[in-house]
């Protein structure tokens, strides 16, 4: 009776997913949770969800204007306030705003560049936030805001390194870009013969750029960055054309990203890692759409976590232990994470 109580036990603690009705089926690829309660997502056909009951319904919003458009990345900063962008070249490219839970949304940007093609972002706070677009022209190119997104900034050349060739990053999960503290943010590229991540400690006002061993190509880099405070962090990709392979696909640091060692035992490409707020133990997810692995080590070692497919991207609440993942024909999922 001990011995199967104790399995019941694990068995209830181990980490779950759970499907849950979006009602829609158009392709996630955002997704952003505030707590265990409210959380967006967001993807093609201008679709941009919001659940404020955990995920036991999904609320469908509009953006007047925006029904062709694809968000790729959706950015909560509180229950009621949230940026989404929507990539494409030229004007395909845009950030929208809404601070009343989605009911009006306000287009802060419209990029105008036509060989500008806009892939993630991410904030600090309400206030300030970092956008990073595809290279032009041997440029980078990345944006800043101060002031909650109604000005964006383009940084600076002299702040930046050159670009490499064809450098940019993958639009596949929102999350190329991680923040920490007040001024620290990272970008993971791709794309180009090496997989790089910019770095800089100012808020975006200047950078530096440090390679790393993931593989690297036309279809390979890094697709996904995060990082648990100001010196460790990870980033996860591989090659989009070959799901199954896991070949140099995630790399670790402990120095703030200046230098990365490169970590095995993920069982295939995967588009998005995040850290477990709040663990006793630095633990991580990594997802893709042929599955997910699991680290409760900082990313050293991996096991897999059954019970996910088709899913692009994920997060973990901000507040709390639940986290969501968002893919293909509108599947959202959500995993109650009791390691």
């Amino acid at each position: 009776m001990r011995i199967l109580s104790a399995l019941t036990a694990l068995a209830l603690l181990a980490p779950a997913w759970t499907d849950q009705p979006s009602g829609v089926t158009a392709r996630l690829r955002g997704v952003s949770a505030v707590s265990d309660r409210v959380a967006w997502a967001s993807g093609s056909g201008g679709t941009v969800l919001r659940t404020s009951d955990g995920g036991a319904s999904w609320q469908t919003l509009i953006i007047s204007g925006a029904e062709k458009l694809d968000f790729r990345d959706i950015d909560a900063v509180s229950e009621q306030s949230a940026y989404a962008l929507s990539i494409g070249a030229g004007e395909s490219s845009r950030i929208y705003k809404t601070t009343d839970g989605g009911r009006t949304w306000t287009r802060q940007f419209t990029n105008t560049d036509p060989k500008a093609f806009f892939d993630a972002m991410a904030f600090w706070d309400a206030d300030r936030g970092i956008a990073f677009s595809d290279s032009i022209d041997g440029r980078l190119v990345i944006l800043r805001t101060g002031n909650g997104g109604r000005a964006w900034t383009r940084v600076a050349a002299e702040g930046l390194p050159p670009a490499l060739d064809n450098e940019g990053a993958f639009a596949a999960s929102g999350t190329n870009v991680a923040v920490h503290g007040r001024d620290h943010v990272w970008i993971g590229t791709g794309a180009a013969a090496v997989a790089r991540v910019l770095r800089s400690v100012d808020g975006g006002r200047t950078w530096t750029a440090a390679s790393t061993p993931l593989a690297a190509g036309p279809s390979s880099g890094i697709f996904s960055i995060a990082f648990r405070d100001a010196d460790h962090g990870i980033v996860v990709g591989g090659d989009y054309r070959k799901e199954n392979e896991a070949v140099d696909n995630a790399a670790i640091t402990n120095d703030g990203g200046r230098t990365w060692t490169k970590v095995t035992g993920l069982s295939g490409f995967r588009s998005v890692v995040a850290y477990l707020p709040g663990a006793s133990t630095p633990t991580l997810i990594a997802v893709g759409p042929q599955g997910a692995d699991h680290s409760t080590d900082d990313g050293r070692t991996w096991a897999p976590l059954t019970g996910s497919s088709g899913l692009h991207t994920f997060a973990f609440a901000k507040r709390g232990r639940a986290g969501w993942g968002a893919g293909e024909k509108g599947r959202i999922m959500r995993l109650n994470y009791q390691p």
